[in-house]
């Protein structure tokens, strides 16, 4: 695959939502224990999570998106109100000429107000959530896919991360990723050096010396805890780190670099385009996350800086089937995005999406409208939340 031929974020084309005012916002919550340990630096994951919303014009078009809640456990309770009490009123009854207009007006309204809550977060993530949803509708008003809504000749297909390997029974998922035809990998470090420099070890056994290997901590470590066993990883291959430094400083990263020549990635706790400015200089690997930096709308101006400065961005995602075909769409327009993360541990919640996934370590990029893909709703309904 040539990512020369991956045309820039700039080709893009004129985006418009049907003439019709908002007549509905609908939140969905589905929630799935997992069938193994998901264990991440600072707390394990205690149920799959899929909070969608659905955003219905007067003309009857929907369009469906998906906030990212996975921690804490009961964030899921808290993005229902902010969507029903917090953006409801303020789209309903109002009509927009294209996401982007709705998102800057959400964000002109309830930024202030995560300000004084101490919630940014969440603010954006409820945020992200419907702006997903109305670039879906955007892309199917113009009857086409979403990479085909923002670029002329979007790629077909990228290459996948397995993600999700460890802090245990690394070797068993290393053989999946082996199985699935994958030859990049992220294994989960930040559980003390020994276990991390087996874990590694043993991915780098299994996978062979050509894979790639990255490592993820998940903001573990002080900076010379970091300057400590970066230098170790490297020694096994680690092709670079994401999130190593509690606190993600952009002078710390930077120094971190500078001492170990270690390429560094980080963004999937940023929120805003704007946030990801200071990191530019700092790291190689830019990780927005369509779910939670502010949607579609943010992700596309986080991308465009990037380009700018020669960094990459490669989109975090640990989420469902929509907010995994949505970050494919959104990946396959420009080559600064090299791979796709794929957790590659089973997740009930993002079945709809799983066969985008190739045998030859590829994601394919849906081409159906919107972003590509049909939730099963008989599938779900095991999951689902029943809401008051």
């Amino acid at each position: 695959m040539d990512l020369k031929a991956a045309p820039s974020a700039a080709e893009t084309r004129v985006v418009t939502l049907p003439d019709a005012a908002v007549a509905e916002v609908r939140c969905r919550v589905f929630r799935a224990r997992p069938t193994e340990p998901i264990a991440m630096s600072f707390a394990p994951l205690t149920h799959r999570v899929m909070v969608l919303i659905e955003v219905e014009l007067a003309d009857g078009s929907v369009g469906v998106g998906e906030s990212w809640a996975n921690y804490p456990s009961w964030a899921w309770r808290e993005r229902i109100a902010t969507i029903q009490d917090g953006i409801a009123p303020l789209l309903k009854g109002r009509s927009f000429p294209d996401p982007a207009t709705a998102q800057r007006a959400l964000l002109a309204r309830l930024a202030p107000l995560g300000r004084q809550w101490g919630a940014p977060g969440p603010v954006h993530q409820a945020i992200s959530g419907v702006d997903m949803a109305l670039w879906d509708l955007a892309a199917r008003h113009a009857g086409t896919s979403l990479a085909r809504l923002l670029s002329p000749s979007p790629r077909t297909e990228l290459p996948v991360y397995g993600s999700s390997l460890g802090p245990t029974g690394v070797a068993e998922v290393a053989d999946r990723c082996v199985a699935l035809g994958l030859t990049a990998v992220k294994v989960k470090v930040g559980f003390g050096a020994d276990t991390d420099l087996a874990n590694v070890g043993t991915a780098r056994r299994i996978l062979g010396d050509e894979a790639q290997i990255f490592a993820d901590a998940n903001q573990a470590w002080r900076l010379t805890e970091a300057l400590e066993i970066v230098p170790a990883l490297a020694d096994l291959g680690v092709a670079w780190v994401e999130e190593p430094l509690a606190g993600d400083r952009p002078s710390e990263l930077a120094e971190l670099t500078r001492h170990t020549g270690m390429p560094l990635a980080t963004g999937e706790n940023l929120y805003g385009a704007a946030a990801f400015t200071p990191y530019l200089e700092a790291v190689e690997i830019l990780q927005p996350d369509l779910g939670k930096a502010g949607g579609v709308t943010e992700y596309l101006a986080v991308l465009a800086a990037a380009e700018a400065a020669g960094r990459t961005v490669n989109p975090h995602l640990y989420n469902g089937a929509v907010a995994t075909a949505a970050t494919v769409q959104a990946g396959a327009i420009s080559s600064a995005t090299r791979l796709i993360e794929w957790d590659i541990r089973s997740n009930p919640l993002r079945q709809a999406a799983d066969g985008l996934l190739t045998a030859h370590g590829t994601v394919r990029v849906p081409d159906g409208p919107g972003f590509g893909i049909d939730l099963d709703q008989d599938q779900l309904d095991a999951y689902e939340e029943q809401l008051a």
